[in-house]
């Protein structure tokens, strides 16, 4: 395969550089539905939807048009003190296929900034309220300045979004600068002891939630947890009962329930949103990635009417005074309705469906290779685990997830492993040949990947799949 010397100038996003002057990554010339063509012309199916955002497919004709049309008016225009109607009308459509009461649209630009946005909306809220039933600003309740999330949570790389996080690697050279927070143990379905029904581990894990909101509700603004699957950790999975619990927990202390669905959201899980299937609405609900067909940069925090109450007010320090330059931009809020559009015109979610079975029976032969272990599925997002004969994890060093990656690429997919955790997340144009096809070529790349020797595993390899 044909790799492109980088350009001096550029710095890869979750890179280690090092290891790409050495092994310097391949050049995407062009794409189109579920596969990507490097500048040698050969084509890659996107077995990750490049990062977990396209949904539709690459260069999806209704999402194109939309766009084009779009530029043909205006291209951008401050969102403090003017409004337009793709932002205005995006607004509208995220109200209508949300459950109520999420009524009111703040828009940001990435991921990571609808985290901070939800964080400090909480935050404030609490400062100038006595609670969600009561707006009056003179009894706010300014010790409210904790939040709780998940061990193996990632909600973004900002340094409020990270303070949250708790994957180390990404954290722990900023921990001098991170707001202190509160951890409780992930509901994570892999850490059941051998001898524990799902059950039991859950009620266990969400018994030590509950002690933790005991101990320190008065402090606690909110909850924030990745619905179902915790993406960067590994395609970490768990039921939608704890969901409904966490609900009811957060309603009986008063703490809000913030949701990141940057990753799962639009489809991912099976249904159109994740906390669906537990049957709840959040306080707040982060939006991103998949929000405008995976085509450009926008985030959104839904909220409900109580708490946009708690900044009404005559006096301007009062309001949410947080912006973004491009905050609502009408090119991607006109790819945002084209996306939406797209899921009823293609009746995509029932079509989903069949792929999802697809997946389970694909999952259900590859878990008889004696180096594949604990797999798992959550709607259109399937992962299994690389383990060695003894069935115990390859140490780190060893790299056999990147090594199955190369393998993978140089044969026309790409996967991009998190460590040993192997996910796909594909587009939902995707074939059944080409799922079939997808799991084809990461069954030999296992082989491939196990077969070669320590020291090989252990050199260097594409930088691309260093990181989640």
């Amino acid at each position: 395969m044909q790799t492109s010397a980088r350009s001096s100038a550029l710095w890869h996003p979750c890179t280690q550089m090092y290891q790409q002057d050495i092994n310097p990554v391949p050049k995407i010339a062009r794409a189109k539905g579920a596969y990507l063509y490097l500048d040698n012309g050969q084509p890659v199916l996107d077995g990750i939807s490049s990062w977990w955002v396209n949904l539709h497919g690459h260069s999806h004709p209704a999402i194109n048009a939309a766009i084009t049309d779009q530029l043909e008016q205006f291209e951008q225009v401050i969102l403090a003190g003017f409004t337009h109607s793709p932002i205005e009308q995006l607004a509208a459509q995220l109200v209508a296929v949300t459950l109520p009461p999420l009524t009111r649209c703040f828009f940001a630009d990435s991921g990571s900034a609808a985290v901070e946005v939800a964080l400090k909306m909480s935050l404030q809220f609490w400062h100038q309220t006595a609670g969600p039933q009561t707006v009056e600003p003179e009894s706010g309740k300014p010790e409210r300045n904790t939040f709780i999330s998940l061990e193996n949570g990632y909600h973004g790389e900002t340094l409020g979004s990270l303070s949250v996080t708790d994957i180390p690697l990404f954290s722990s050279q900023y921990r001098p600068l991170l707001i202190q927070h509160l951890r409780a143990p992930t509901p994570d379905l892999s850490c059941k002891q051998h001898d524990q029904s799902d059950e039991e581990f859950l009620l266990q894990r969400f018994a030590q939630l509950q002690t933790l909101v005991e101990q320190h509700q008065d402090r606690v603004c909110a909850i924030i947890v990745e619905p179902l699957v915790q993406g960067a950790a590994g395609m970490k999975m768990y039921p939608p009962i704890y969901l409904t619990w966490l609900r009811q927990l957060c309603d009986a202390h008063q703490i809000h329930l913030i949701l990141d669905e940057i990753a799962v959201g639009f489809g991912r899980t099976g249904t159109l949103f994740a906390h669906e299937q537990a049957g709840i609405c959040p306080d707040f609900l982060c939006l991103s990635k998949g929000l405008t067909g995976g085509y450009l940069p926008m985030s959104c925090v839904m909220t409900t009417d109580k708490v946009y109450q708690a900044f009404y007010s005559p006096d301007v320090a009062k309001g949410f005074l947080h912006s973004h330059s491009f905050t609502g931009n009408p090119l991607a809020a006109r790819a945002a309705l084209a996306s939406l559009a797209i899921f009823e015109q293609e009746n995509t979610l029932q079509k989903n469906q069949q792929h999802i079975h697809q997946f389970k029976i694909k999952l259900a032969e590859l878990a008889s290779h004696p180096h594949v272990a604990h797999c798992r599925q959550t709607g259109m997002i399937a992962a299994f685990d690389l383990v060695q004969a003894n069935g115990q994890p390859y140490p780190a060093v060893q790299q056999r997830g990147r090594l199955m990656a190369q393998y993978a690429l140089q044969h026309g997919l790409l996967i991009r492993p998190i460590g040993n955790h192997v996910y796909f997340i594909p587009p939902y144009c995707i074939t059944a040949d080409e799922i079939d096809q997808m799991f084809a070529i990461t069954s030999r790349a296992i082989d491939w990947a196990v077969s070669q020797s320590v020291s090989l595993a252990e050199a260097s390899m594409p930088a691309m799949f260093n990181l989640p």
